[in-house]
């Protein structure tokens, strides 16, 4: 057996020979062998874009509520341990070494992939605390998900967009039937997407789910530094109004906020919350990695967003609430991406919003180089102002270019982000010896 948490982490992405491979029969043969049952809510959230605001939303309400939360994510940004969350906070290292024991003692030999192997040991985690509500976010599509060999007592996907297409399908009605198989009869399946694949209907309707769709059975109301949710019953409408806006910033936080009360809802009879608990836990939400602005000068923005619809978020943001804060000369970027994703649809999203770009290599067969970003960048008309071998080493670059006054954005992928936070927290060591 494996000691060190690094160790075990080495050891599961060795089991299986491909990272991803779609499917529930292993988790769900291996989730049998320890005898897992389900004795608490489960709440399931999947979707392209807002999943990461969605469950961080649910978290600190129910914590806000008084319940013990285990909360299940991916991928995380600096440490394994972010993935699973207890109360609150990520687990330390004992806990996830003595889950994975267990899921290896047991597994039989079943060759799980990396997130199956993680969602067992999560769970197992959580069973051992005693928790009363688990969040579960899919890591990928929804309907073939380890997560989904869990029975979801409320299902919720928030926005639908293109994404992953070798494994989801290249159109808005396959990624959202893959999205629906979260969906369970006759149990609350939310959709925080206002304009929903007819395919997500169309399942939900046929499993008797119990759906709910943004703008039609709940949704919003923004006022002068506040916003009103209503929610739809039959011809009951419910209004709680006086809400100060979450503590994630950007308009789009609202429909993620919306969406997380629409399941709070919907889940009232054995997961009770009130309008207190819920104030308190959306002024209290923190989501590093989402538009997150650092403190200081120059303006410094995170954002993990990889797709373009998370690209034309950032890009209302940068133009919308930064713009009300305070005017930049110039917006730099420390860009790097994914080669399978759609790197030219986040570039025109944004290259109306970015002044220099300095493009980055990220590591690994995934990578996009330097090079091949700066190619497509020239496709859209668009000039690097440097390529960089990393993405800490475009950050270096910026500071040392970038005035006080203008601002740094850091995007395009996890991966971007976790390298610039490295480099951050290693400046600031430096700076206090």
């Amino acid at each position: 057996m494996p000691e060190s948490l690094s160790d075990w982490l080495t050891h599961i992405e060795r089991l299986h020979a491909q990272p991803i491979e779609l499917g529930l029969d292993r988790v769900l043969d291996v989730k049998r062998a320890l005898g897992i049952e389900q004795r608490v809510p489960v709440i399931i959230v999947g979707g392209t874009n807002g999943k990461g605001s969605t469950c961080a939303m649910l978290e600190r309400i129910l914590l806000c509520a008084g319940y013990r939360v285990g909360l299940y994510t991916s991928p995380h940004l600096l440490r394994y341990n972010e993935r699973v969350r207890i109360d609150g906070k990520p687990v330390d290292d004992a806990v996830l070494c003595a889950a994975f024991v267990r899921v290896e003692r047991l597994r039989g030999g079943i060759p799980l992939t990396y997130f199956e192997f993680g969602t067992l040991a999560a769970w197992e985690a959580f069973a051992a605390a005693g928790i009363d509500a688990v969040i579960l976010e899919v890591g990928l599509g929804g309907r073939l998900d380890a997560v989904n060999a869990f029975d979801a007592d409320c299902a919720v996907v928030a926005a639908i967009d293109i994404d992953h297409t070798e494994y989801l399908g290249d159109t808005r009605e396959a990624i959202g039937h893959e999205k629906a198989g979260i969906f369970r009869a006759g149990k609350p399946a939310i959709v925080g997407d206002a304009q929903p694949p007819a395919s997500v209907i169309e399942h939900a309707r046929r499993i008797a789910a119990d759906l709910r769709v943004l703008g039609r059975d709940f949704g919003w109301t923004a006022e002068p530094g506040q916003w009103t949710w209503w929610g739809r019953s039959g011809d009951v409408v419910t209004r709680r109004g006086g809400l100060a806006h979450p503590a994630l910033r950007g308009a789009i936080q609202l429909a993620n906020a919306s969406t997380v009360m629409a399941a709070l809802d919907a889940l009232g009879d054995v997961l009770p919350v009130s309008m207190q608990d819920i104030r308190r836990g959306l002024a209290e939400v923190e989501l590093p990695g989402r538009f997150q602005v650092l403190p200081g000068r120059p303006t410094v923005v995170l954002d993990v967003g990889h797709n373009p619809q998370a690209a034309g978020v950032l890009a209302d943001n940068l133009g919308a609430y930064l713009a009300n804060e305070a005017f930049h000369p110039q917006t730099w970027a420390v860009f790097g991406m994914l080669r399978d994703k759609d790197i030219a649809g986040v570039v025109k999203r944004l290259k109306g919003r970015i002044d220099r770009w300095l493009v980055a290599t990220l590591d690994g067969p995934r990578g996009a180089s330097a090079e091949d970003l700066a190619g497509i960048l020239a496709q859209q008309g668009v000039v690097p102002t440097g390529s960089f071998a990393s993405p800490a080493q475009a950050w270096r670059a910026a500071r040392e270019r970038a005035g006080e006054n203008d601002r740094i954005v850091v995007f395009g992928s996890f991966l971007t982000v976790a390298d610039v936070l490295r480099a951050i927290d290693d400046e600031r060591k430096r700076l206090a010896t």
